[in-house]
């Protein structure tokens, strides 16, 4: 019987490995089960280190998803809405105990590896940071009861890399409308969860008598963050609020005039120049949008690109109305309702995948991750 071949080094071994492609851990997950040495080898701090500085940003493992208002949820439906984009389904620890409890909750933000929900049925409004690898929990309340709210959730750490800063201290950002008399007035608060308190706020009045937070994404682009608001209690957003952490400063943002009025039902966007953008539908066309600021100190938008949906996608009913639903930060990446379901374009390569075929969908947010089993906790051990 001829001798077993020889081993291969673990350094060989390590860059072999690193390759796998980090979308789909199901790879990795594989490998690590050949043998007691290769799963100490990928379970270890220094391959995790590795890998993660080799593909840099973390990837899409899933998404969490906002219902429509007038959805109610199933008995059977999972908390938290999480759906998998990968072959491998990311076990998620302690999902039992989120039984029933989601109906309350919606989604408002995820990012660096956290979610946010809230629940607006209570005063003040219940804030939940989850950490989907972890299991771990964090409520907080609202610091203040306003007629409009939404908040964002980011890593506190600077100079963070955030490839795996999910284990870190967490901020969250909190925007509060008050729709009065003399104006509405905004307010900018930010937690400081170590002590279970918020900052005193900053604030700007808006040049409306009313406006509303529109529950989509909010997008973080060189320490600020952006949000939408509409001034109708509708869908049709016509402003962007902006938040300068540095700064701790709010302003107000308008959208571009057209040749037939203000946008509406617009998602924001990170750009690839790393300056703000957003994406609107005209009928089966897709317009891009982005903001510079120009040789005289002042900014304005401009169309980067006009995109003929009809001629891209296969469309089975055009009269039906698409709907614009999020964008994945750190990328050229849209997601979006067609008829028959949810779908990812990447408006660089103009290629397209469909990511979910059920449900209905108001807002989408990417969880981007690198997925790391031994960094998973029992929930008896994580603080709530």
């Amino acid at each position: 019987m001829p001798p077993p071949p020889p081993a291969l080094p673990d350094e060989l071994l390590e860059e072999i490995f690193l390759r796998f492609p980090p979308d789909e851990p199901l790879c990795l997950v594989r490998a690590s089960l050949a043998s007691k040495s290769w799963f100490g080898l990928l379970t270890g701090p220094r391959f995790r280190g590795l890998y993660r500085e080799f593909h840099g940003a973390p990837p899409m493992l899933g998404f969490i998803y906002c219902c429509p208002p007038e959805y109610v949820p199933k008995e059977e439906d999972d908390l938290p809405h999480f759906v998998a984009t990968t072959k491998f389904g990311m076990p998620i620890p302690g999902v039992e105990d989120w039984r029933g409890w989601h109906k309350d909750y919606a989604a408002w933000d995820c990012r660096h590896g956290r979610v946010l929900f809230s629940n607006t049925s209570t005063i003040p409004i219940l804030l939940v940071v989850w950490d989907p690898m972890t299991g771990r929990r964090r409520l907080l309340q609202a610091p203040a009861d306003y007629d409009s709210s939404g908040a964002a959730v980011l890593c506190s750490v600077t100079g963070c890399d955030h490839l795996a800063c999910h284990m870190d201290p967490f901020k969250v950002v909190f925007v509060g409308l008050n729709n009065t008399d003399d104006g509405c007035v905004a307010y900018a608060h930010v937690s400081l969860p170590e002590v279970v308190k918020w900052s005193k706020p900053c604030s700007v009045h808006l040049t409306t008598e009313e406006a509303f937070m529109v529950d989509k994404p909010p997008v973080f682009i060189q320490e600020a963050l952006y949000f939408l608001l509409s001034y109708e209690d509708e869908d049709d957003n016509t402003a962007i609020l902006k938040y300068d952490l540095g700064s701790n400063c709010l302003s107000l943002i308008d959208e571009p005039l057209t040749k037939t009025g203000l946008v509406r039902g617009i998602v924001l966007m990170a750009m690839e120049d790393g300056s703000l953008g957003f994406a609107h539908m005209d009928g089966l066309t897709l317009n891009l949008w982005s903001r510079h600021m120009g040789s005289n100190g002042v900014a304005s938008w401009t169309q980067r690109r006009v995109i003929n949906l009809e001629t891209l996608l296969y469309i089975q009913d055009p009269k039906k109305k698409f709907r614009l639903i999020g964008s994945l930060e750190g990328s050229y990446i849209i997601f979006m309702t067609i008829d028959r379901g949810i779908y990812e374009i990447n408006l660089k390569t103009l290629r397209w995948k469909e990511i979910w075929t059920r449900g209905k969908c108001r807002a989408l947010f990417p969880y981007m991750s690198f997925h790391n089993v031994p960094e998973r906790v029992n929930l008896a051990d994580a603080p709530h």
